[in-house]
């Protein structure tokens, strides 16, 4: 299938504007598991990108030591302790959209909170894969009846690899079932009905720590609020570079928390543009 490009057209048409008569409820609830005592930065710096994406309701499960630099941070997060399995069992299903995996490491405990999400999770919810569960999903993939999002580097994607018998990545990712955010200078992006998608935007100087979390938190905030929830993707991939094109103009390095504060602005932007098209 020939590749098409991810335009600030088609970004006009699948950020929506907001009704006057919504609610909080309306624009997705979501649940990040994410953060573990070393790593609980990315943890912020994703529920951030979703809180400023426009999500609706966003948790936080993650450990305990990163509590009181979230609430500093994000004060309209809710948190919930990682390790308390059992409320995340019960909870899980309740979310609309749940992102695991940014610097949740790699042990026993991160197993168990990947198998738990994908077991628990329903059909009409979507699981976004990022960072360290890309790696765990690899070793062991969990059947879930939820929707899958896998946002790999091509470093992760070589894990990913091992899970299918394709040749081509628009192959590779057919059979691993789900949406593919292949993330690299110029990323792609690839949907379960064969479609490729290119981002035309994206700058060296985004070549810093953290870029990762913030667009998966992104994905995780937009998804809730567009017509299909592949557009929430798509708009988030260009959102993030597209603001750090911008940004990098008058920077040398353009930092993740740069980002996430400008979403609402270009949000805004796009959302209101389609009626001067």
């Amino acid at each position: 299938m020939k590749m098409k490009k991810i335009t600030p057209k088609a970004i006009c048409t699948w950020v929506p504007q907001r009704e006057d008569d919504s609610y909080k409820g309306d624009y997705g609830k979501v649940l990040i598991i994410a953060g573990s005592k070393r790593y609980g930065g990315a943890a912020i710096m994703a529920a951030e990108a979703c809180v400023k994406s426009g999500a609706g309701l966003v948790t936080v499960a993650t450990d305990a030591v990163n509590r009181p630099a979230l609430h500093s941070r994000l004060p309209e997060c809710m948190f919930l302790d990682h390790q308390e399995l059992d409320s995340l069992r019960e909870l899980v299903p309740t979310f609309d959209v749940i992102l695991i995996g940014p610097g949740l490491d790699r042990n026993e405990l991160a197993n168990e909170l990947l198998t738990l999400t994908l077991q628990t999770a329903g059909e009409e919810q979507k699981v976004i894969l990022d960072g360290d569960a890309l790696f765990l999903y690899s070793k062991q993939p969990t059947k879930t009846k939820a929707a899958l999002i896998f946002t790999p580097h091509l470093g992760e994607w070589e894990y990913l690899q091992t899970l299918t018998n394709e040749d081509s990545n628009a192959g590779r990712a057919e059979e691993l079932g789900g949406i593919v955010v292949l993330k690299s200078n110029r990323t792609t992006v690839y949907t379960p009905d064969g479609g490729v998608w290119q981002n035309i935007y994206g700058t060296p100087a985004m070549a810093t720590g953290g870029m990762g979390d913030t667009l998966a938190g992104m994905i995780a905030g937009m998804i809730g609020q567009t017509e299909k929830f592949a557009h929430g993707v798509l708009a988030a991939v260009f959102l993030h570079s597209y603001i750090g094109e911008i940004l990098a103009k008058k920077r040398y390095v353009v930092l993740p928390t740069e980002i996430a504060a400008s979403i609402p602005t270009y949000l805004k932007i796009f959302s209101e543009m389609e009626e001067q098209l």
